[in-house]
């Protein structure tokens, strides 16, 4: 179930990032407010891939954006080596964004269609004053060639004159291209076909050993996120649910929404029936007003009504398994809060 708390983050100086009860409120009619993330922590080690998974709207965007200050959250705290950069502004922010890197979400939206390849990986350079034009112009060459793509062919074209699958290339070549410490991969693969989403996940992981990348790969697809991810965190509606590592999470989810979600996967064999989510039918909550305690409760077929009256607390049930949920598929009923945390936590 959907709930809150710290339990499954490691020590600061053990990660590279760390985000402590991140809250992303938007503004909306009426003076209401849409709680895009609500009290998410999540931690990131150095070389390690975390996979963040859940369906469309659960607030992962959102999540990615606020990390990098795009914009800035509305509470929390953002780690990254040690500085805050929820604390930072103006050119202090601006000096550290070169370690912080970004491939969004749509490959072709992205990238300026008025410019030049060549122009769209060696702005970053030329921002950045790196080096002069016979320099930049190598290192551009430098990273087009690093992701599959011929320089002496695609320098001189713009975007439409590509696929999706080689816009993609061109935007993971920007990203790279001032040798950036994090990369988050905003569901990369989710616009292209299926043997392009193997070339492009195939890439990623060819490049994160070349550069010792550490990576933050969001995606609603379990399928693919088990083949790349060292730790697969779960969302549901702005809040965490489960966090395991991808083998432990695939053989014995603990949440019921992580099981509803491997249920999902398509299996490709038509002799084989699809399993019943088993989710309670209804519609997603709205986030303009989300339900009281747990968030997944009116969903989840193991709801009581304990989980209207407290919000769960991320929890371990199995070695390196969490998670936020008063009666998980794994491990023991989550024991009783006392009143006072009780009524803190509805909310």
């Amino acid at each position: 179930m959907a709930g809150t708390g710290t339990a499954h983050l490691r020590s600061a100086d053990d990660v590279l990032l760390r985000v402590e009860h991140l809250v992303v409120d938007f503004p909306s009619a009426g003076g209401q407010k849409v709680s895009a993330v609500a009290d998410l922590s999540l931690d990131v080690a150095e070389g390690e891939t975390l996979g963040l998974v859940g369906e469309s709207g659960c607030g992962k965007s959102t999540a990615a954006r606020a990390i990098m200050q795009l914009p800035a959250p509305t509470s929390g705290t953002v780690l990254f080596e040690g500085r805050e950069l929820t604390a930072m502004r103006g050119e202090q922010l601006r000096k550290l964004r070169p370690r912080l890197q970004i491939v969004f979400q749509d490959p072709i939206s992205s990238l300026n269609p008025r410019r030049r390849v060549a122009d769209i990986v060696g702005a970053p350079l030329k921002v950045w004053k790196q080096g002069n034009d016979a320099e930049r112009r190598a290192r551009v060459d430098e990273a087009l060639e690093t992701v599959g793509l011929d320089p002496s062919v695609a320098r001189d074209k713009r975007p439409h004159e590509f696929s999706g699958g080689q816009c993609q290339r061109i935007s993971i070549a920007r990203a790279l291209v001032l040798e950036p410490k994090v990369v988050i991969c905003d569901e990369p693969v989710s616009a292209l076909d299926v043997s392009v989403q193997a070339q492009i996940l195939n890439l990623l992981e060819d490049l994160k050993q070349q550069y010792g990348l550490t990576l933050i790969f969001i995606t609603h697809d379990l399928a693919v996120v088990k083949n790349v991810s060292d730790r697969v965190a779960v969302m549901y509606l702005g809040k965490l649910c489960e966090v395991a590592d991808p083998d432990r999470l695939y053989a014995a989810p603990a949440h019921p929404y992580s099981a509803a979600l491997l249920s999902a996967i398509p299996v490709p064999d038509p002799s084989v029936r699809a399993s019943a989510s088993g989710l309670v039918p209804g519609d997603l909550p709205s986030p303009l007003a989300p339900p009281s305690g747990c968030r997944f409760r009116t969903r989840c077929p193991r709801a009581e009504e304990r989980c209207a009256l407290e919000q769960p607390q991320v929890r371990e049930v199995a070695d390196g398994q969490f998670v936020a949920c008063h009666f998980p598929l794994v491990g023991d009923v989550a024991p009783p809060a006392d009143a006072e945390v009780a009524e803190a936590t509805v909310s």
